[in-house]
């Protein structure tokens, strides 16, 4: 798509019934740092990263995917985007206009074709920013984020069709099908995956690391803690990018990733990787089989998005 506007990923906000222990998992475990919190709600940063906040934790009764946010270049994109998605008769949540929120900016919020709620955003403050340190094991930036959906490939047509998504990969399974399809809306191998899956949820949220030694310090960190590993350490054949894959306390699974792999968009072309052959789940051979149990794992609980009232 030639129009593309979306330049990247932003932020993924949650909503949890246990607040403090979802925080105390993401700031002093996980590695990210609070920028703002107030009434039951907290933003967290990656010290690595522009963004003003990579994550946002919100207390609530019942677990959910909050949004997903985008960024484009600037106001007249957003509010071209906002024009294009009402004559095609998506559902709008906003129109555009002042975000309150860390950073502030200019957006608004829309349901995807499975029912999340999406925003679109520009003139977001940036944050005063580090470059990480060698043997610093804590995450330079999100990296990406893995949706489920019963029917990925009209997932898929939607975000082609109405966000300029590109599909660069897809996992197959010769009795399955397809099992995963990799979207891209930058150079960046994926920066949104759609999964198979029973029912729309959270499959994973992706955490960039400074390079392998922080990668595996990270993950030996969560180890010793006692956190969860679903699977990995290893690395995929799709992405060509290192896994570790973790469940937080509420049951998402979050991950810890590095050298996601960088494409000439102008060459590419799309492959189909068969992941009942073990070398296209893991390269290196060290990680845990993917197999049902651990599918499972990441089909995450029921999100009922637009059929609950829209997030703040």
């Amino acid at each position: 798509m030639t129009d593309r506007l979306i330049t990247h990923l932003r932020h993924v906000d949650l909503a949890i019934p246990d607040f403090d222990t979802q925080r105390e998992f993401y700031t002093n475990l996980w590695g990210l740092t609070p920028v703002a919190e107030d009434n039951g709600i907290v933003f967290l940063a990656a010290e690595g990263s522009p963004e003003q906040y990579i994550v946002r934790l919100r207390k609530d009764s019942e677990k959910r995917l909050d949004l997903i946010s985008y960024g484009v270049a600037s106001r007249e994109d957003v509010e071209t985007m906002a024009e294009r998605l009402g004559r095609a008769d998506v559902q709008l949540i906003s129109e555009p206009d002042t975000l309150h929120t860390a950073g502030g900016g200019y957006g608004f919020r829309f349901f995807d074709i499975d029912g999340r709620t999406i925003e679109i955003s520009a003139d977001v403050a940036l944050r005063q920013h580090r470059g990480i340190e060698e043997r610093e094991s804590i995450p330079v930036r999100l990296s990406h984020v893995v949706i489920n959906s019963p029917d990925p490939s009209r997932t898929q047509a939607f975000y082609e069709q109405h966000l300029g998504f590109a599909l660069t990969d897809t996992l197959t399974h010769p009795h399955l099908g397809e099992m995963m399809k990799f979207m891209r809306c930058n150079p960046q191998h994926h920066s949104l995956a759609i999964a198979k899956g029973p029912h729309v949820s959270l499959h994973h949220v992706s955490f960039e690391m400074r390079g392998l030694d922080e990668y595996m310090r990270g993950t030996g960190r969560l180890l010793r803690a006692g956190t969860r590993l679903l699977w990995g350490p290893g690395r995929h054949a799709a992405g060509d990018n290192t896994f570790s894959y973790f469940i937080d306390p509420h049951g998402n699974t979050v991950e810890y990733t590095t050298e996601l792999e960088l494409l000439d968009e102008d060459s590419w072309h799309p492959s189909l990787y068969d992941v009942s052959r073990l070398e296209n789940q893991d390269q290196w051979g060290t990680a845990n089989p993917f197999g049902e149990l651990v599918a499972k794992e990441s089909f995450n609980d029921v999100d009922r998005g637009l059929f609950i009232a829209p997030p703040v």
